[in-house]
């Protein structure tokens, strides 16, 4: 039975619990008398009913723990899985020793917009992706009494994309660098993702069975935090074409005793690919910018959508409008004087 006592000016409820022969205690403080006795009467009605009361004291940062474990390392890829711990050590620094009897969402948003004073719009919905799921997934178990994750909400700074596509200008410049300084292989790589658009782990899965005249197969990709190499979907899984000149390239690499073509190189590529930029007096982008930049020169191009989001790997065509359909300078110059001058006739 439910016990109220009243301390001072506020009365504490608790509610006696029992579970695989051990008894917990479940207790709340309250203003007035009628809100601990209503409280504990939904308690009791919820031990009746089966509710898991007991898990309900269990910390936030615990419980995570546990259901990343024995749910989400079942359904995900290793490489996802990553993010999943990665999550779980936030987490623990920020809800410390909350339990989930004391969670609801004015405190689950309040530490998600302090994790978000520091940390991108980006990265702070990607937590809070994974902080909705395992509280929505809290309540189907009865360790929360609502489900209150649809109220939260991401904030955060919208910081400027590092990715960004390099002009036609200087991708011209950048290409015809690579083309005549082939004896670097780090410059073959560079080559090769301006060619394909393919992602870095794509290419530095790449042996020599995956090139075919004059193409590549993708069917691996390689991670720095996993020994899965496999695709994250099935659309990943795509033959590429390439040009000749640059298949001859390719084909010359000497295979590493690993059996890749190229060289894992503590997965720095987009260090190196800063270094080689500023050396050529281009403006900076992202290893992963390069794809950006092969998806951007073939929209500059009027290139058919659907053709190159198969050529990248996108699961749908909405996925690469919403990406990576960014003209670049050339063309949006381009695009505005073509509009001024139909405005201009009428």
């Amino acid at each position: 039975m439910a016990s109220i006592v009243k301390r001072g000016k506020a009365y504490r409820a608790q509610v006696s619990l029992y579970k695989n022969g051990k008894h917990q205690k479940l207790s709340k403080t309250f203003q007035t008398k009628k809100e601990a006795e209503l409280w504990s009467l939904e308690m009791e009605i919820a031990k009746g009913g089966g509710k898991e009361l007991v898990h309900r004291m269990t910390t936030f940062a615990d419980f995570f723990e546990t259901w990343m474990y024995l749910v989400k390392a079942k359904d995900v890829k290793e490489t996802t899985f990553q993010n999943y711990l990665q999550a779980s050590q936030i987490i623990k620094k920020l809800f410390k020793d909350i339990r989930l009897k004391d969670l609801n969402d004015i405190v689950v948003q309040q530490k998600i917009d302090e994790y978000a004073k520091t940390h991108s719009r980006k990265t702070t919905h990607g937590l809070l992706a994974k902080i909705k799921t395992s509280l929505h997934d809290a309540y189907a178990r009865g360790y929360i009494a609502n489900d209150f994750s649809k109220l939260l909400k991401t904030r955060g700074e919208v910081l400027p994309k590092r990715n960004k596509a390099l002009s036609i200008t200087n991708l011209r410049k950048l290409r015809k660098h690579l083309l005549t300084h082939p004896q670097d292989e780090f410059n073959l790589l560079v080559l090769l993702a301006l060619e394909t658009g393919m992602r870095r782990g794509e290419l530095l899965a790449l042996r020599p069975d995956s090139l075919y005249m004059y193409g590549i197969k993708v069917r691996h990709s390689i991670s720095p935090t996993s020994e899965d190499t496999s695709l994250k979907t099935l659309s990943a899984k795509r033959d590429v074409s390439i040009n000749k000149e640059v298949y001859e390239l390719i084909a010359k690499i000497p295979i590493k005793d690993t059996g890749y073509i190229f060289s894992f190189g503590g997965f720095k590529q987009s260090e190196r690919l800063a270094d080689l930029l500023d050396s050529l007096e281009i403006p900076r982008t992202t290893f992963h910018g390069l794809r950006d930049t092969h998806a951007s020169f073939l929209f500059s191009q009027d290139i058919d959508i659907a053709y190159v989001s198969q050529r990248l790997g996108h699961n749908n065509i909405q996925t690469t409008q919403n990406y990576y359909l960014e003209l670049m300078p050339e063309k949006k110059h381009q695009q505005d004087a073509d509009a001024l001058n139909l405005l201009n006739s009428l």
